[in-house]
C-alpha cells in the first residue's frame, strides 16, 4: 500500500514537472519563432497544461484501462471550472474577456456537446478520433489565422499613433535569452517525465482502487482528474494573484477545449480496440461535463467577470459533485436523498440565482444609457 502510493505521488510530481518543463521550452520556441504571444498561449501553453491528462489518457488507453482514460479527462474538465475557477473566483473576482464569451466558451460547450453525441454507442473509435484531432487542427489553424489579422491591425493601429507594439520578452528572466538548445532540452526531458510519470500514475491509481474497493471510474474522476489538473490549478492561482485574471479564465477555458479534442482524441486514435465510455460515465458524468460548461455562459455574462459569490457556487457544486461519487461508490443509503435534494432544491436555487444576477446586470446597463 505504501509502496503503491510512493508511485502515485511520484508520477504526479513526474507529470506537473514535466508539464511545466514543457510549457517553458516550447513557449521560449514560439517567441523565438516569431509566433504571436495570444497563440502561444492558446495552443501551446493551453496544450501544455492538459499535457498531464494526454499523457494519462494515452497510457490508459494503451494498456486497456479506458475507464480511467475517459474519466480523467470528464473529471478534468468538471475540476477546472468547478474547483479551479472557483477558488479563483474566491481569491479576487475574475474578469472575463469578450473573446471567450463570444468565442471560446460557445465553442467549449459544443465540442462537449460532440463528444457526447459521439459516445453514445458506448465507445469513441478510429472514425471519432479522426474527427475530434481533425477539429484540434482545425481550431490551433484558426487560432493562428486569427492572431495574424489581429497583430496586423494592432501594427497598424501602432502606426497612426506611433506607439511601438509590445513584446514578450523570451528571456530566462535575467536579461539574457536563452539558447534554443536549451528550450529543446527542456522539452524533450518534459516530454520523458510526462511518458514515465503518466505511467506510473495510471497504474499505482489502478492498484489503489482496487485495494480500497473503488471502481477505476471513481479514481479517474476524482484523483487523478485532480492530480492531472494541477498545472491549471498552478497556472491558474498564480495568474489571480498577479492580477492576471484573464489568463485565469482564458486557461481553464482553452484547457477543457484541449482535453476533449487532443485528449480524447488521441487516445481514441491509439486505443487498439476503441475507447469504451463506462456506463456510469456516459449515463451521468458525461452531463455534469456539458452542465458545468454550460454554466460559464450565465456567470460570464454577469457583469463579464466572476464575482466571488459566484466562486463559492461553483465551489460548493464541486463538493457536492464529490460526495455525491464518493456516496454512489459506497452504494451508501443516503444517496437516493442525496440525490432527490440537489435536484429538488440546490440546483433550482442557483440558476435562480444566476438568472437574477444576469437580469440585475442588464437593468443597470439598460439605466445607465
Amino acid at each position: 500500500m505504501i509502496v503503491t502510493i510512493f508511485w502515485f505521488v511520484l508520477g504526479l510530481v513526474a507529470l506537473v514537472v514535466g508539464a511545466h518543463m514543457l510549457v517553458k521550452g516550447a513557449s521560449q520556441l514560439a517567441i523565438m519563432l516569431g509566433i504571436s504571444p495570444l497563440v502561444v498561449g492558446l495552443t501551446i501553453v493551453a496544450l501544455g497544461t492538459s499535457s498531464p491528462e494526454i499523457a494519462v489518457s494515452i497510457g490508459g488507453a494503451l494498456s486497456g484501462k479506458t475507464a480511467i482514460a475517459v474519466g480523467n479527462v470528464v473529471g478534468s474538465n468538471i475540476f477546472n471550472v468547478l474547483f479551479i475557477l472557483g477558488l479563483s473566483a474566491i481569491i479576487a473576482p475574475l474578469v472575463v474577456q469578450i473573446q471567450l464569451i463570444r468565442q471560446e466558451v460557445p465553442l467549449m460547450i459544443g465540442f462537449t456537446l460532440l463528444c457526447i453525441i459521439l459516445a453514445l454507442d458506448g465507445s469513441l473509435g478510429l472514425y471519432d478520433g479522426l474527427i475530434l484531432v481533425a477539429l484540434l487542427v482545425v481550431y490551433s489553424t484558426f487560432l493562428i489565422v486569427q492572431s495574424r489579422r489581429q497583430m496586423a491591425a494592432s501594427v497598424q493601429g501602432d502606426m497612426v499613433t506611433g506607439e511601438p507594439t509590445p513584446e514578450i520578452d523570451p528571456t530566462d528572466g535575467a536579461g539574457k535569452p536563452p539558447h534554443w538548445s536549451m528550450s529543446i532540452v527542456l522539452v524533450a526531458v518534459g516530454l520523458v517525465l510526462l511518458v514515465f510519470g503518466a505511467d506510473w500514475l495510471v497504474d499505482s491509481a489502478t492498484s489503489l482502487a482496487k485495494t480500497m474497493g473503488v471502481s477505476d471510474v471513481i479514481i479517474g474522476l476524482t484523483i487523478v482528474a485532480a492530480g492531472t489538473s494541477m498545472p491549471e490549478v498552478a497556472t491558474s492561482i498564480v495568474a489571480t494573484l498577479k492580477g492576471e485574471r484573464d489568463i485565469a479564465v482564458g486557461n481553464v477555458v482553452g484547457s477543457n477545449i484541449f482535453n476533449i479534442l487532443a485528449c480524447l482524441g488521441i487516445a481514441s486514435l491509439v486505443a487498439p480496440d476503441g475507447l469504451a465510455i463506462p456506463r456510469a460515465i456516459l449515463a451521468f458524468d458525461f452531463w455534469v461535463m456539458l452542465a458545468v460548461a454550460l454554466i460559464c455562459l450565465p456567470i460570464f455574462f454577469s457583469g463579464r467577470k466572476i464575482a466571488r459569490w459566484e466562486g463559492f457556487l461553483l465551489l460548493s457544486y464541486y463538493v457536492a459533485y464529490t460526495v455525491y461519487l464518493i456516496l454512489t461508490a459506497q452504494d451508501h443509503d443516503a444517496l437516493p436523498l442525496y440525490s432527490m435534494s440537489m435536484l429538488m432544491f440546490v440546483l433550482p436555487l442557483s440558476v435562480i440565482a444566476l438568472l437574477t444576477s444576469v437580469w440585475s446586470v442588464q437593468k443597470s446597463k439598460d439605466s445607465s444609457e
